[in-house]
């Protein structure tokens, strides 16, 4: 009873102090080494703990600290995503002691082990990661145990009910809400700006709600970013679609699938994107941003995401299939994956690209303009009243008339137009053919491994600008590409990658490997 007394009274004297240190999605607390209670209580660096006051309590995981400049023994230090959540002025008494791990990772060390997990065990391991109550070293377990074992259909559907479940739900009280979504791997894939305002200049609903790069040099979010605040709060987002039919917003301050947001923020370093994890990701993020119809891209190519037709297939039937079992019309379209879409690779230079297409500029790249016409055309035929086989004439006239230009200009404008002007790197380096010949190949992991060693997408005027693609002739000599850097750093990491591979192969105009696309 002497040492629980101690140790209560001990408690009440852990000063709270915000740090300021971003540590995206994680609660991380911050206890001096010579702190008592670190001692009385037997805590360890990476051990989870509970704080609590005044009824509220938070899960975080401990640093220690041996420095008092950062906390002294007297104070409890919060990280910036940890203090928000508490939700308590600095100074404020609170105590600490250890958390009990999730009930949840029990269902993990099955999954672990090869076993099936089922409905039960998806809501469990969801709502405990939604709740904050893991740490990213147990998440990081979940994600490559789930993606390893190559989930079944049926666990695809678990899970995807179970991230749709973990947040908030649009229901826009229309029968015809549409998106499109690509499953991404090709660099400078940018339809979704062009698609979203040419379908909502038709007078369709269409609430595109994207993600932050996961292991690409830019998302959607992320461009979008250059021109526009994407982090609106739920009213914000429906007040802006009621009233203009679209938005083009990052889904993470919504609250959609809240879960995804946080699993993707492990998946990020790691570089993990399994099939059937995209699928739920997609899915969950598309139903609970209320769609009813979804056109999904999935490019095929020797360097995509998807390398082979029968991979795209199976893609395909198990995206209808959980698609089909929670209510949502999909199409799903193969296209041309063997390149980067557009001229820009990251942030700045993607913008650029849409707002040329979108001004019907001489200088905007062909194959993002034709690609983003196919793509809204499929999404227009979802409209009773659109013949089928119309829908591209009706995208073209809408994009060429300006009328996509304008709505794209009154999206920018209700979501609120970006304060910071986003300039290119200071740094470049152009990069030269080493023979003359035929552009025959471009590497679309390489060449986005290049721009984000440059810095693309945290640094968004880093990246890439391509001059040529397949099928270009080229001299010896000539520039292929130019990278854009702003920290010498990430100029020297991103140059000395290129010089070792350059993404591109010259050869001779047969040797152009064929594409597979059904538009």
């Amino acid at each position: 009873m002497a040492k629980s007394a101690k140790s209560k009274a001990i408690k009440e004297t852990l000063k709270l102090c915000r740090l300021g240190i971003d540590t995206y999605h994680e609660n991380v607390a911050y206890l001096h080494r010579e702190c008592e209670l670190y001692r009385a209580e037997g805590f360890q660096a990476l051990s989870k703990v509970k704080i609590c006051a005044d009824g509220s309590h938070i899960l975080a995981v401990l640093n220690v600290v041996d420095d008092d400049s950062i906390v002294t023994s007297a104070d409890l230090g919060l990280s910036e995503e940890a203090f928000t959540k508490l939700g308590l002025s600095e100074g404020h008494l609170v105590s600490i002691e250890h958390a009990e791990p999730p009930a949840s990772m029990n269902a993990v060390r099955r999954k672990i082990a090869g076993e099936r997990l089922s409905q039960n065990d998806f809501y469990h391991i969801i709502s405990d990661i939604t709740d904050k109550l893991y740490s990213k070293t147990e998440i990081s377990a979940f994600l490559v145990a789930s993606g390893q074992t190559d989930m079944d259909r049926d666990e695809v559907l678990f899970l995807t009910r179970a991230m749709l479940e973990s947040g908030e739900k649009f229901d826009w009280n229309e029968s015809l809400v549409v998106d499109k979504h690509c499953i991404g791997g090709i660099p400078g894939n940018r339809t979704s700006m062009l698609v979203v305002p040419i379908v909502a200049a038709h007078g369709m609903l269409i609430p595109k709600t994207s993600s932050r790069a996961i292991t690409s040099p830019a998302g959607t979010a992320d461009t979008m970013e250059v021109l526009a605040n994407v982090e609106l709060d739920i009213k914000k987002l429906h007040d802006i679609v009621r009233k203009h039919r679209a938005c083009l917003a990052w889904g993470g301050t919504a609250q959609l699938s809240p879960a995804d947001d946080i699993m993707i923020a492990v998946e990020r370093p790691l570089g993990i994107d399994s099939l059937g994890q995209m699928v739920a990701s997609i899915l969950s993020k598309k139903l609970s941003a209320g769609a009813t119809h979804l056109v999904i891209d999935i490019p095929v190519g020797a360097t995509a995401k998807v390398r082979h037709m029968r991979q795209a297939q199976r893609l395909r039937k198990l995206f209808e299939f959980v698609g089909d079992q929670l209510g949502i019309h999909l199409e799903v379209i193969i296209t041309d994956g063997r390149q980067p879409v557009g001229s820009g690779i990251g942030p700045v230079l993607e913008s650029r690209d849409v707002m040329q297409v979108l001004q019907n500029s001489i200088d905007a790249p062909a194959d993002l303009r034709q690609k983003s016409l196919r793509l809204a055309g499929r999404v227009l035929e979802f409209d009773p009243d659109v013949r089928g086989g119309k829908g591209f004439e009706i995208a073209r006239d809408i994009l060429d008339s300006g009328r996509a230009l304008e709505m794209m200009d009154t999206i920018i404008s209700a979501q609120g137009v970006q304060k910071i002007k986003f300039e290119l790197g200071k740094l470049e380096h152009e990069v030269l053919s080493p023979a003359t010949g035929v552009v025959i190949n471009i590497d679309n992991l390489q060449m986005s491994h290049i721009a984000r060693f440059a810095g693309a997408p945290i640094d968004k005027g880093a990246g890439v600008d391509l001059f040529k693609k397949l099928g270009d002739s080229v001299k010896k000599g000539e520039p292929l590409y130019r990278i854009y850097a702003e920290f010498p750093s990430d100029f020297n990491f991103s140059v000395a990658l290129c010089e070792r591979n350059s993404g591109y192969q010259i050869g001779k105009k047969d040797q152009i490997p064929k594409a597979f696309v059904e538009f």
